[in-house]
């Protein structure tokens, strides 16, 4: 029997009207984010090619906040983080502070692939984008009517003089962080993450999504994980590779340490966390500590299932 999986989430946290109101074209969105990886995977593709198709998806996608759909700073502009990694090889590639990149999650790819770098990030990945000639779009490309409206209640709200208020509210409503694990039918784990960043946060903030072994990471030891949500508290408990270490050291299942990372090692947390995950058994990980995760997956040729709540 042909074992491979796709696994695609779309960010975790509270709920909010913009997801009810969009619930059925978010399902879709996910949905077609997974049949993305899944025409790779079914033609004995790579793991790593999926999740980069899978991610590449959702980037397009203007419902989720990585790629077109962006969160916008406070200074009203667009900075994205994507990272990759490869679980034969341990190989990765990451971005930070990206703009005009159409599709960060190529970026990173490529960094990982053409150069000796792992992480690259403002200016010096804008460059090497230039010179690989990825695809590029202005700056309007990136920015939709919801993230504006976001911006515009942030600037409203400091207005009023309640600015700390005002941008932890706004920083909650959305973690549209998306990203991507998967199986390939040679028993290789590969995990990506993209992101936007967090709506009205301070020019140059990095998040987890950038960085290997907090908001990604695979190993084809243990598994590959895509974490979501507050991402400094993804990074403060680097919890991909805490998830990763788990499995090695407990040999438990890749749901039972996702779960044991999340909401035991993890409960003192008061921000929102949730992840996706895979390992070479194709058993996957669903976990989340927030009222919602969108997510989506596919096992083989069975049929696929995806959920908000």
């Amino acid at each position: 029997m042909e074992k491979f999986v796709i696994v695609v989430y779309g960010g975790a946290g509270p709920d909010s009207n913009f997801i009810r109101e969009n619930e059925k074209k978010i399902l879709e969105g996910l949905e077609e984010a997974v049949q993305a990886g899944y025409k790779i995977l079914k033609d004995h593709g790579k793991a790593i090619d999926a999740v980069e198709a899978a991610v590449r998806s959702l980037e397009d996608n203007p419902l989720f906040n990585a790629g077109r759909g962006s969160a916008l700073t406070a200074r009203s502009e667009v900075e994205m983080c994507a990272s990759i990694m490869d679980g034969k090889t341990l190989n990765s590639g990451a971005a930070a502070i990206v703009r005009n990149v159409k599709n960060p999650v190529s970026l990173a790819k490529s960094i990982m692939n053409n150069t000796h770098y792992i992480f690259l990030g403002d200016g010096g990945a804008l460059e090497y984008a230039e010179k690989i000639n990825i695809e590029l779009k202005p700056v309007s490309y990136f920015i939709t009517n919801h993230r504006y409206d976001e911006f515009e209640k942030a600037r409203i709200e400091e207005s009023q003089h309640v600015r700390d208020v005002a941008l932890h509210e706004i920083s909650q409503k959305q973690h549209s962080t998306v990203g991507a694990v998967a199986l390939d039918m040679d028993g290789n784990v590969a995990a990506a993450t993209s992101s936007g960043g967090t709506p009205n946060a301070k020019p140059g903030r990095i998040g987890d999504s950038s960085m290997i072994g907090a908001g990604t990471y695979a190993d084809n030891r243990t598994c590959a994980v895509s974490g979501t949500g507050d991402g400094e508290y993804l990074i403060r408990q680097v919890i991909a590779h805490a998830i990763s270490e788990n499995i090695r050291y407990t040999k438990a299942g890749i749901a039972e340490a996702a779960q044991e990372v999340i909401k035991k090692q993890n409960t003192d947390i008061k921000g929102d966390i949730g992840v996706i995950g895979v390992d070479h058994k194709g058993e996957i990980a669903l976990e989340f500590n927030s009222e919602r995760m969108l997510r989506a997956w596919k096992k083989g040729h069975h049929q696929t299932v995806a959920k908000i709540y």
